[in-house]
């Protein structure tokens, strides 16, 4: 999945970071970082719980962040209130360092009421392309779990959030779920990923912390109902 100038790493909150967190340890969050080699220039994917920790790492390899790549408005992903606890996330990021914070237009109000961030954001539609560095991220817009989920797409990679796990896929019956979005997008608009991408999720909720599409396709059960009815009876 990699070329030479590529800087990936898959982070596991409660072990790689924020290792004296236990709502970190709990919720075994992943937090990405993509970036470009050469130019020393990150893009950071939902960092919560320990955003110096983060930062530390990046300072460690050399790379800059220049930006935030949201996944969805949930406060394990971009910070907030979780059952009455404070966890950080994008705010917390952005009393260090000045980025934009890269949202899907359709999230922008609940990123905003959960965060309390709002200037900084900047709104997406699907197909945009944020670059960092050379290196293009393709944003898809995923809704279901919530209105404006997002997936990011990077050489023969996918950081799916929450709206795929290997096993699983997100919630449906919070606030902002939508069923019906969820199975067009497990089968429309994922449909064009192709098996040989390396899916990357937003929790370790799985054995491996990742695979490719190809066996998420073959053995993950959200995938197996064939008709729209099916899946509703399951998952609605």
């Amino acid at each position: 999945m990699t070329t030479s100038r590529l800087y990936f790493r898959q982070l596991l909150a409660g072990r790689d970071f924020a290792k004296g967190n236990h709502i970190a340890k709990q919720m075994v969050n992943f937090a990405y970082v993509i970036g470009d080699r050469e130019t020393g220039e990150a893009l950071l994917i939902d960092p919560t719980y320990g955003v110096s920790d983060l930062l530390e790492i990046l300072a460690e390899d050399e790379m800059t962040p220049v930006g935030v790549l949201a996944t969805h408005y949930h406060p394990d992903h971009v910070g907030g209130s979780l059952g009455g606890n404070h966890i950080d996330g994008i705010a917390a990021l952005l009393e260090q360092v000045s980025v934009p914070i890269h949202v899907q237009a359709d999230e922008v109000p609940w990123v905003e009421r959960t965060t309390g961030v709002s200037s900084e954001l900047v709104a997406h539609k699907s197909g945009d392309v944020v670059m960092v560095g050379e290196i293009p991220v393709t944003l898809l817009h995923t809704p279901g779990h919530t209105p404006g989920s997002q997936c990011f797409l990077v050489e023969g990679a996918m950081m799916s959030g929450d709206t795929l796990f290997l096993e699983g896929c997100g919630r449906t019956d919070l606030p902002g779920s939508d069923p019906q979005e969820m199975y067009r997008t497990l089968t429309a608009r994922l449909s064009a990923v192709p098996d040989s991408t390396m899916l990357f999720p937003g929790h370790l909720y799985s054995e491996a912390p990742c695979q490719t599409m190809e066996l998420t396709r073959a053995y993950n059960y959200v995938l197996a109902p064939r008709a729209e009815s099916e899946w509703l009876r399951m998952f609605s």
